[in-house]
């Protein structure tokens, strides 16, 4: 057997004699943060998985609500106009119940539980957590509000042709609302505090979105236009005409598209400052 001295070989326990030399190492680099759309995608699915579990019962609950609402109000309302109202109404409070009830409950659990930490130390943008969550939410609201919109039609006799501008009002009054429940619950400094704040939003949108405009004195349709989820109940409620003015349809949901951009802007700032607070 031949022996071969350790100080031939290449890295061998004879050729070190002392510390390694070479180049100082400095910190580990970080990875490069990831990209919007494949972060947003990212949480949704997270998301969708998590809230379809826990979250689908009180779906239910939002939709045999505004269902319930519709046939208490069958009895009230004398004309064609306030069944639009009425219909088009209980149809958007089934978004507003998740955007508003439901998300500021999520992200007022997240900051009092700690569960914002988690977020905070995943190299994602900020808006990717707030429009992934509130996208995975609003994604359990077509089902329910397309129940209660068909049910309202045939319970108030309107025409069934125009549902198709759910597709629209949906996602934009969604927005503009989500944006809103997000930033209640990340602002909230208690958990209790944020569901105040959901269930006063609710119950704004429950009333003002649902009772005919003519019916309300002038200081109450003055707020019902401060509430941006009204416009998405106006678009809806101008289609069931016979000759829709749709000029007007598109000028509501472009309301509620802006409100949608500032809101969710609005609610990335305060995730922000929630998570480095």
């Amino acid at each position: 057997m031949s022996v071969v001295p350790a100080e031939v070989l290449q890295g061998g326990a004879g050729a070190v004699k002392g510390p390694a030399k070479g180049p100082a190492r400095g910190p580990a680099e970080l990875a490069p943060a990831a990209r919007l759309w494949p972060s947003l995608a990212a949480v949704y699915r997270a998301q969708l998985s998590r809230a379809r579990v826990a979250r689908i019962p009180l779906l239910f609950v939002a939709t045999f609500q505004s269902i319930g609402i519709m046939v208490m109000m069958r009895g009230v309302v004398d004309t064609r106009v306030q069944a639009q109202f009425v219909v088009a109404g209980s149809s958007v409070v089934v978004v507003a119940y998740v955007a508003l009830n439901l998300l500021s409950q999520y992200f007022g659990q997240l900051r009092a539980g700690g569960g914002l930490d988690h977020y905070a130390t995943l190299p994602v943008p900020p808006a990717s957590v707030v429009l992934g969550a509130a996208g995975a939410y609003a994604s359990f609201t077509v089902p329910g509000t397309l129940v209660t919109a068909g049910f309202g039609c045939v319970l108030f006799g309107l025409p069934l042709t125009n549902l198709w501008i759910l597709v629209a009002v949906i996602p934009l009054a969604g927005a503009a609302l989500a944006g809103l429940g997000a930033a209640f619950g990340l602002l909230s400094t208690r958990l209790e505090l944020a569901t105040l704040l959901g269930q006063l939003g609710m119950s704004a949108a429950l009333l003002l979105g649902v009772l005919p405009p003519d019916k309300m004195p002038e200081i109450v349709r003055l707020a019902r236009d401060l509430l941006p989820s009204t416009y998405g109940v106006d678009a809806y409620a101008r289609t069931f005409g016979a000759h829709p003015d749709w000029a007007f349809v598109v000028v509501d949901l472009g309301v509620c598209a802006a409100v949608g951009v500032v809101s969710l802007a609005a609610a990335t700032w305060a995730y922000r400052r929630a998570a480095v607070r």
